[in-house]
């Protein structure tokens, strides 16, 4: 039996892509205990960010940390490898204060990489896969090019965009999943074949610019925060030097030579040569001139690609234009006047799995074994990615053992928001997450990720035994303060010069620290003045967070109770297919399709209406089952 393999497969869990859904699956399998193969078609590409060199932002930061917390690999390897790190909208409520990096594009690819190939129980292959084998209507491995048949127990679909990927530049088009690299020919038809019904998106990246082609001196700088915010609980400061950003803008005239091209049918996504369609919320600069005419300028964030390289990455400028017509409208923006351009942008188009089709586990309905995650499930971005990767790893190692799937609630993470929004609403755009998408989100905050998942991570067994203690110790030192600012006593003469200097009333009496601490006009620095002592930032500033909105906190646990309710009723799988009487067809027609778990699940599908829900609750408790 050759080495490695296991019986006739060649493994339990085979990966097939190398990317950041790729790259946790296969670590969660392998640190699970499951010999683990990951196939790609590039190896020394594994990691490799193909667009932005960043992780983090409004929606994503939190969904990074919540990876870290159940054991994942991308925060840690952002923490080594960020040279620019910030939180977003500091400013504004904790709700939607989020962490970012940008990353040394290359150190964090090798550094990722390296994790991977170091891994016991990770097998690595450089093979492009065709097709899947399916027996008794179950996945029982793939078929590479070479027509080799590799067996496996369970298999994790994370090709990204490279699905039938087709790259578009002007006129002219190729088969790529991004430039260089072929697509995953074959898969989408066999996928197909086996009843996986496919859609098709498009998305983009920037073109590269030589740094010393640009007039940096003559744009604003943005500064990294200092002391630098860390995505993972287990990182001390950066290890690598940080550098600055720097911001422009597009001007009136570079709208108008966006603008001419269009018009005269240059545009891939305007003269029909492009039929996916792109993402909402971070368009192309030809889909922001045309979409948004009324402005001016859009703001333009230059982003160094790493410390070792010349090029820098412009944020906000994604497009499929003729390469003389991105030279053009680049030469029209303040400090770019005399730019070069090092790589071109480009547009992919590219298949995906319509995610409705999948369980809430991640793994296909109709062709039980088989996971998917990343952009083959209509999402967005690496730390979207990353995450569905963690999990569908996590529950394609479960199932192995007949453990139960992990599956997140909505109120309990965002990576619970995003598979809920995606096995129960679908999209038909490339799907980011926000902030905005999460009904409990003042719970859902980057500040309390280690009270949200410290149990389940405890129960999952995926995060080192060091990082769950370092989740645990924060958790301690949180209660431990509250219970020291409860028993500290505070005199007014001590207490009334810091507040008369941040605005607020005097004290006439003595009052503890912890009514102090409720004062919105006391940052978490006069804490420290009043008592004499500096605490742990990271520890008070959580303390802050709990004691100002303690009322909408309460607020919202109560409504959380009532959709909990909803939540923790379980439906029968045999309920879809002898539902009640009553129902519309059309909602028969989604239950069945869909299968919901729980009425919460059902609640929460387009279409199925609060009458519904109640002749639901109604059938269940006729069928023994409790209903609220």
């Amino acid at each position: 039996m050759p080495q490695g393999c296991i019986g006739s497969r060649t493994a339990e869990v085979l990966v097939v892509g190398g990317g950041h859904a790729g790259c946790e699956a296969a670590l969660a399998c392998a640190r699970l205990g499951k010999d683990t193969l990951l196939v790609t078609g590039a190896i020394d590409r594994i990691a490799a960010m193909s667009c932005n060199p960043a992780i983090g932002g409004v929606g994503k930061g939190h969904l990074v940390k919540e990876l870290d917390a159940l054991g994942g690999e991308m925060a840690r390897v952002a923490d080594d490898t960020g040279i620019h790190f910030r939180t977003l909208n500091e400013s504004r409520g904790p709700a939607v204060r989020a962490t970012r990096c940008q990353s040394d594009l290359e150190r964090y690819r090798a550094a990722m990489a390296s994790v991977v190939q170091h891994t016991p129980g990770v097998r690595v292959r450089q093979d492009d896969v065709v097709a899947l084998l399916v027996e008794h209507e179950r996945v029982a491995g793939v078929r590479t090019a070479g027509g080799e048949e590799l067996r496996a127990r369970r298999v994790i679909l994370t090709t990204g965009t490279f699905l039938g990927g087709t790259l578009h530049r002007g006129p002219h088009t190729w088969p790529g999943g991004r430039a260089g690299e072929s697509p995953a020919a074959g898969l989408s038809a066999s996928l197909a074949a086996h009843g996986v019904t496919l859609g098709r998106l498009k998305t983009g990246t920037c073109p590269r610019l030589d740094v010393r082609s640009v007039d940096l001196a003559r744009l604003p700088e943005q500064r990294p925060d200092t002391p630098a915010p860390r995505f993972s609980v287990e990182s001390g400061p950066p290890p690598l030097a940080q550098v600055s950003c720097r911001l422009t803008r597009t001007t009136t005239a570079t709208h108008e030579v966006i603008r001419h091209a269009v018009q005269r049918g240059s545009a891939p996504l305007f003269n029909g040569q492009i039929g996916g369609r792109g993402p909402r919320y971070c368009p192309s600069i030809e889909d922001k001139v045309v979409r948004f005419a009324d402005k001016d300028s859009h703001l333009i964030f230059l982003e160094p690609h790493g410390l070792d390289s010349h090029e820098l990455y412009p944020n906000g400028l994604s497009t499929s234009l003729p390469e003389a017509v991105q030279l053009a409208f680049l030469r029209t923006i303040p400090g770019l006047e005399a730019v070069e351009v090092t790589r071109w942008g480009y547009a992919v188009e590219y298949d995906y799995v319509l995610p409705t089709q999948l369980d809430a586990s991640l793994e296909l309905r109709a062709l039980p074994g088989l996971f998917c995650a990343g952009q083959i499930n209509g999402t967005t971005g690496y730390e979207e990615a990353a995450v569905q990767g963690l999990l569908a790893g996590i529950n394609a190692a479960r199932s192995l053992d007949g453990a139960a799937a992990v599956v997140l609630r909505r109120d309990q993470a965002y990576a619970g928001v995003l598979v809920d929004d995606l096995v129960l609403r679908g999209t038909d755009e490339p799907y980011r997450m926000f902030t905005s998408r999460a009904e409990h989100r003042l719970l859902l905050r980057e500040d309390n990720v280690s009270a949200r998942l410290g149990e389940l991570s405890d129960a999952v067994g995926l995060a080192s035994a060091a990082r769950r203690d370092r989740m645990r110790a924060f958790e301690d030192a949180v209660r431990a303060r509250l219970a020291a600012l409860a028993a500290t006593r505070v005199e007014p003469a001590l207490a009334n010069p810091v507040l008369e200097r941040a605005g607020g009333a005097p004290l006439r009496e003595a009052s503890t620290m912890l009514q102090l601490a409720r004062r919105p006009e006391l940052e978490v620095a006069c804490w420290w003045e009043i008592e004499g002592a500096k605490g742990d930032a990271r520890v008070d500033q959580r303390v802050q967070v709990e004691l100002r909105y303690q009322g909408y906190i309460e607020r919202a646990h109560k409504d959380l109770a009532r959709d909990r309710a909803l939540d923790e009723t379980p439906v029968p799988d045999a309920m879809w297919s002898a539902p009640p009487p009553g129902l519309s067809h059309e909602v028969k027609e989604k239950l069945a399709r869909l299968r919901p778990r729980t009425l919460g699940q059902a609640s929460r599908i387009s279409g199925v209406t609060p009458a519904a829900l109640g002749l639901l609750a109604v059938e269940l408790r006729r069928r023994g089952a409790v209903a609220p």
